[in-house]
């Protein structure tokens, strides 16, 4: 198959996809497209959002249909890097045995990354980065496909950590979820208050997976696209010679060398899905806000004057 007609292909099967999910899923389009997006591309995704919007839920039903498989950690303050990475134990022989954790596994659900303290957070650094884990001075490679979707409560902040900007920056999406519209809340009451329940279907594999992060990455992308993505994020840094006013009064950091190729393979990816063979500037817009919003840090006058990050980064176009 010719890698435009597998885009063709890649369009039907994505829009059987969110079809399947939407069984389980109500509303939420926006979270269930970026997260499809960080998958297709490879990436790790944040998603942020006040509790019982459907973020475990979310990516419990994304695993089923993608044919992936699925760990959930409760991260909690007193919980150790052993229990994400696994750990040796003496065996009846008297020889150290290793017991995988469940960081080995495709998805894994790091649900409220933000409540345990920084050292077991950066237990997952290498795994994120590397697709590997160093247990005991012995190295495991992770099977691939490999992601970190992690849930976050924006507004309770007692007995939390915050992210480090390290951490943050190997997550490929900051995705919010909103509160459901009035329609959708009800459907969501309907569905949840049932002794029906739905059930999803699979309709893909680990190795399709792989193929078609191979395929995006295969897609050309004009220079002009390449240099405007890289100016935009150019654009964050407050001392850099091409700040914005905005940026300059309003940002404290701006974004690394990281959120450049984010930009331009979450364009392939997103041009893609919706049936063109090559992304455009447009593009690039589109999945600005959840790549750059968590890894440019406001300072106290952007806060104190409400600020939004959407503003800043939607100035930057």
């Amino acid at each position: 198959m010719s890698d435009v007609a597998a885009i063709d292909h890649l369009v039907k099967r994505t829009v059987a996809l969110k079809a399947e999910i939407a069984k389980v899923i109500v509303g939420q389009n926006d979270a269930v497209d970026f997260v499809i997006l960080s998958i297709f591309c490879g990436g790790h995704s944040l998603l942020i959002g006040v509790p019982g919007l459907a973020k475990t839920l979310l990516v419990h039903t994304i695993s089923d249909t993608l044919g992936l498989n699925f760990k959930r950690i409760q991260f909690t303050p007193d919980l150790m890097p052993s229990d994400i990475l696994g750990s040796e134990i003496l065996d009846e022989n008297r020889k150290f045995t290793f017991i995988k954790g469940p960081i080995f596994s495709h998805i894994v659900l790091a649900d409220e990354i933000n409540r345990t303290p920084p050292k077991t957070q950066a237990a997952l650094l290498e795994a994120m980065e590397e697709r590997s884990v160093t247990v005991a001075g012995h190295h495991y490679t992770l099977e691939r496909p490999f992601y970190v979707l992690a849930t976050q409560n924006p507004i309770e902040q007692e007995g939390t950590y915050p992210l480090p900007e390290a951490q943050l920056d190997r997550f490929m999406f900051s995705i919010h979820l909103e509160y459901p519209s009035f329609e959708e809340e009800v459907v969501v009451v309907k569905n949840t208050t049932s002794i029906y329940k739905e059930k999803t279907s699979s309709l893909f594999s680990a190795d399709e997976i792989i193929e078609i992060q191979q395929l995006i990455r295969k897609i050309p992308v004009a220079d002009n696209v390449i240099e405007y993505a890289v100016n935009l994020v150019s654009k964050t840094r407050p001392k850099g010679s091409n700040a914005t006013d905005l940026v300059r009064n309003y940002v404290d950091w701006g974004a690394g060398p990281r959120a450049s190729q984010n930009l331009v393979l979450g364009a392939k990816a997103y041009a893609a899905l919706r049936g063109k063979y090559s992304p455009n500037i447009e593009d690039v817009q589109a999945v600005a806000i959840p790549i750059l919003s968590h890894r440019i840090v406001k300072n106290y006058k952007a806060e104190a004057e409400g600020i939004s990050m959407t503003k800043i980064i939607t100035s930057l176009f």
